[in-house]
């Protein structure tokens, strides 16, 4: 096998800039994600709660559950690839178009989809998806604390919302670092499935190349060690969250 990597030096800018937009994609799917995905474990989780006190959380809270329970089923039961096509071709122009956009619409619109659309897209996508597991991480992590301590935190005049903030989720957190790193690697991986729809990143940088030079080695071979390091380092940071063997699992 004859590699060439001299073919890659023209390209190297491409694939900085690869990097950085594979960066900027996931660190805003994980972070909306966390705030989505805590939103929809507490919902999840408030089955077992005692009903809230306002006659509207009560009217709410069983259509919210099952609004949950779907919107779960649904993005981690379909591919992210046709989630990203549904979102880009689909509600992306529900959304943002010149003439009949909800949430922008006329010049701003063609100028916002043509310099960011296949960013937010993107970005909402992953979002989305990315969502749906951290709800089922979060769901399971505030199940794996015996509920006696759920029970005394009521007892003790706490609303459902106070006990999770400062009795549950507090020590829930580091049980659910490790799946959570898990979604995290996950998400750096699958974000090379937005060039589908144009997003300049690493997967759109070695496909640039190889369609160049009709050469796939080199410029796969790159990005799947850029990815490897990316997986690794998040890995090896992550490991100073994590519970204590002895702590886990109880």
């Amino acid at each position: 096998m004859d590699l060439r990597w001299d073919i890659l030096s023209g390209y190297v800018p491409l694939f900085v800039a690869g990097l950085w937009m594979t960066l900027k994609l996931t660190f805003v799917a994980i972070t909306a994600g966390l705030a989505l995905g805590l939103l929809l474990g507490l919902v999840s989780s408030s089955r077992t709660a005692p009903p809230p006190k306002s006659v509207l959380g009560r009217a709410l809270l069983k259509p919210a559950q099952w609004i949950t329970i779907g919107y779960v089923a649904f993005f981690r039961g379909t591919p992210l690839f046709v989630q990203i096509l549904l979102v880009h071709f689909a509600l992306m122009p529900t959304l943002i178009h010149p003439d009949h956009g909800l949430l922008l619409q006329g010049q701003a619109a063609m100028s916002f989809r043509q310099e960011h659309g296949a960013f937010f897209s993107g970005a909402l996508a992953l979002t989305l998806n990315a969502g749906a597991y951290i709800s089922e991480i979060f769901r399971a992590g505030i199940q794996s604390i015996h509920a006696g301590q759920t029970q005394a935190a009521y007892s003790l005049g706490l609303t459902h919302g106070q006990s999770m903030r400062f009795v549950i989720l507090p020590q829930a957190f580091r049980r659910m670092v490790p799946p959570l790193v898990n979604e995290a690697v996950t998400l750096i991986k699958d974000s090379s499935l937005v060039s589908a729809i144009g997003l300049a990143e690493l997967a759109l940088a070695a496909r640039t190349v190889a369609g160049a030079y009709s050469r796939y080695w080199e410029p796969y071979l790159t990005i799947s060690a850029i990815y490897l390091v990316l997986t690794l380092v998040l890995s090896l940071l992550a490991k100073r969250l994590e519970a204590p063997a002895h702590l886990r699992g109880r």
